[in-house]
């Protein structure tokens, strides 16, 4: 599968056109920042939570992010209920596995999920992904303690068990699926030192997927253009808060330019 600069700002440019809602059921840390990235791109992001509502607006999105950052038992309900109605729909669906291997209820709470309603895309770092398939791992709370290769059989497995896509983010971003890997090798360590940006990762492969329903291409793009908005953010910032702030305007002023200038992709190991 050959992806270009040019087919990744086709996608880019599909978003900006048809500004797809993407229903997330995330987390509280990361509600602002995601919503924010994904209208800076040009796709619609909402928040709902609530049982009573969430699948009646999941009937009317183009892609169901599900992140399970801050887990409750009100929201592990919400989510599956949401889960159902995407699956009835054929909406994709993105899971942000947070923190799994930390807790058991996080891992369970992530593979109940997965054997519920296989996800069309799973965007997780090296030691989330080696969890989800029972190898031990260390984290430290929700941040990896593994480098992404490390990860690369358990996302092949994930991928066989799922069918899905299975990204597994870090210092360079694999993307998995029956077709081979993709690495795209674009981003700033500084990215590293403001929370929420690896789960606006996941909600950027939502708008992807709403548009495009190769989700490994999907999500190849999202990684490619979450990297780069990174690296020109990372050249106008001071630190870790401005860095916030130009990636916002990076996503909304990102061109086809931006790409060709600096995508960063390899297939393979």
């Amino acid at each position: 599968m050959k992806i270009t600069a040019e087919s990744v700002y086709a996608d880019v440019a599909r978003i900006r056109e048809a500004a797809p809602l993407v229903h997330n059921i995330t987390n509280y840390v990361v509600m602002n920042t995601t919503a924010n990235a994904l209208l800076a791109l040009g796709a619609s992001p909402v928040m709902a939570h609530a049982e009573e509502e969430v699948e009646e607006m999941t009937g009317i999105a183009g892609a169901l992010v599900i992140n399970i950052g801050t887990l409750s038992r009100l929201w592990v309900a919400a989510m599956f209920r949401a889960v159902r109605r995407a699956g009835e729909l054929e909406i994709p669906l993105i899971l942000d596995p947070v923190g799994a291997g930390a807790t058991s209820y996080r891992t369970r709470t992530c593979r109940d999920l997965i054997e519920y309603a296989p996800p069309a895309i799973i965007r997780g770092n090296a030691s989330e992904i080696m969890a989800l398939t029972g190898q031990g791992t260390q984290t430290k709370g929700v941040d990896s303690a593994d480098p992404s290769a490390a990860a690369l059989e358990a996302a092949r497995r994930l991928n066989e068990e799922t069918g899905g896509a299975v990204c597994v983010s870090g210092e360079v971003d694999y993307i998995v699926d029956g077709e081979g890997v993709i690495r795209i090798e674009n981003g700033h360590p500084m990215m590293g030192k403001v929370t929420g940006l690896g789960c606006t990762a996941t909600a950027l492969c939502g708008a992807f997927a709403a548009v495009n329903r190769s989700f490994q291409e999907a999500t190849a793009g999202a990684m490619a253009v979450m990297g780069i908005a990174g690296e020109i953010a990372a050249e106008h910032a001071e630190g870790p808060g401005s860095l916030q702030v130009a990636f916002l305007d990076a996503l909304f002023c990102f061109s086809e330019e931006d790409l060709k200038g600096r995508l960063r992709i390899g297939v393979g190991s």
